[in-house]
């Protein structure tokens, strides 16, 4: 019989290192700026509907389905201390987002008034 390697790991050792979390990343930039609109500009799904400049019905759809997702996998781990400041730290991430896109289209319009 041939003997195993000594670093032959095996199928569940494997398994197990698949799954590292990986090196967590801060919400928070060096200056206390959220950085969150920087991760998801970076997320496949964000570039691949931004590629052709308008979001679609569709990529739309598919982000939702990613979000009702991901929320059914977490909020059941949440116990309900944590459950009320993630849900906290939601919404106002989430107002914050439509307030500065609200900001960025106000600051683009022009100055004046056009007088024809």
């Amino acid at each position: 019989m041939a003997k195993k390697k000594a670093d032959e790991k095996k199928p569940a050792e494997k398994k197990a290192e698949a799954k590292k979390p990986a090196k967590r990343v801060s919400w928070l930039g060096d200056d206390d700026v959220p950085r969150i609109d920087e991760m998801a500009r970076k997320l496949d799904s964000f570039l691949t509907a931004m590629a052709d400049g308008r979001v679609t019905t569709q990529e739309l759809q598919d982000q939702e389905k990613r979000l009702v997702k991901l929320i059914k996998e977490v909020e059941p781990k949440l116990d309900d201390e944590l459950h009320d400041k993630v849900t906290q730290l939601l919404c106002e991430l989430t107002a914050y987002d439509l307030m500065q896109t609200l900001h960025s289209i106000q600051e683009a319009q022009p100055r004046t008034k056009f007088r024809g």
